[in-house]
């Protein structure tokens, strides 16, 4: 499959990015060695000026929009958190309005960051692709240029992780991925591909919010009617075609997650690393530890997508919970 985008487009795009995120650490910490018996290199995109990974990706995208057609007059687009907090503050760092939807008790925390960053805030409908639609439809009414959670441009604006991860541990076996819209997975695949190595990546969804693992199984697009899942960042109902078309070529396999899973690796991610991770963020290790087994002698990263957890979920699963939604 030919890339979405080229190693020079990409690196022309770092210092772009560089205006919001200085390049996020990537360690391999001796507790999870010890815990799991092998390497595992941590790459910690919750490091980033809004906790995220997205935080590299709305920059790029509006920047890109403002060399080809001009300043837009403002930015919308739909969200469940970590993708708007980016758009706020990209739009923000350019002196554009933006204005986020999100659905209807979408977590607080991320709400308060976003208006924090000068965001009009719109709430409407039960769950993410609802609200996206709503920022379409304000998209046409108002003329504001709508961000969508995935594009090349958001794609290559992510994949300056990925980057730095590989040039960080160029050795790495196997990398776990959680996936939301896909961006951060495809972000891998295609740098992986553009450096020649033989890396594995393997995707990561969860059980509750299954759309990309169906559609990666059945080879078309499946979705679903429900995302329930408390990693909101992957609360996907409706796969995007060339998301899935990427994954198909670059990944072998998907692994899917339980929410329990998920609130044990932010356990351990807490313990091992003194790290907080949000749902999506621990998802990876999540994974790793359903392949512990198979990963003797070989070394593993995993992507710590963001830090974004509320407070109530923070404790219930500090004491050993999982929360609810």
């Amino acid at each position: 499959m030919t890339p979405i985008f080229s190693m020079d487009e990409l690196e022309a795009v770092f210092p772009v990015v560089r205006r919001l995120v200085p390049e996020t650490p990537a360690y391999s910490w001796p507790l999870l060695q010890e815990r799991f018996g092998f390497e595992v290199a941590v790459k910690h995109e919750n490091h980033t000026q809004i906790g995220a990974f997205k935080a590299r990706s709305s920059i790029v995208f509006i920047q890109k929009h403002i060399d080809a057609h001009g300043r837009p007059s403002g930015v919308v687009s739909a969200t469940r958190g970590n993708h708007g907090q980016s758009m706020a503050l990209a739009a923000r760092s350019l002196g554009i309005p933006a204005r986020i939807v999100v659905p209807e008790g979408n977590a607080e925390g991320k709400n308060r960051a976003m208006r924090a960053f000068g965001a009009e805030l719109v709430i409407d409908g039960r769950d993410f692709d609802i609200a996206k639609r709503t920022a379409e439809r304000i998209s046409k009414e108002s003329g504001f240029l709508m961000i969508p959670s995935f594009h090349k441009n958001i794609v290559m604006g992510v994949a300056t992780y990925a980057l730095e991860f590989f040039r960080t541990h160029p050795d790495l076996d196997v990398v776990y991925v959680p996936v939301g819209m896909g961006s951060g997975a495809c972000g891998l695949i295609t740098v992986r591909n553009l450096l020649g190595l033989k890396t594995e990546i393997v995707p990561v969804v969860t059980e509750k919010a299954p759309a990309y693992g169906l559609s990666f199984e059945a080879d078309r697009i499946v979705t679903t009617e429900t995302a329930g899942t408390f990693a909101d960042g992957m609360a996907c109902r409706e796969p995007v075609q060339e998301a899935l078309d990427i994954l198909k070529s670059g990944a072998e396999r998907m692994i899917t997650v339980s929410d329990d899973e998920i609130a044990e690796a932010i356990r351990i991610l807490y313990a091992d690393t003194h790290n907080l991770a949000e749902g999506a963020g621990a998802a990876a290790l999540a994974a790793l530890r359903q392949d512990a087994a198979r990963l003797k002698g070989r070394k593993a990263g995993v992507i710590l997508s963001g830090g974004n957890l509320d407070e109530a979920a923070m404790r219930t699963v500090l004491a050993g919970g999982t929360p609810s939604v």
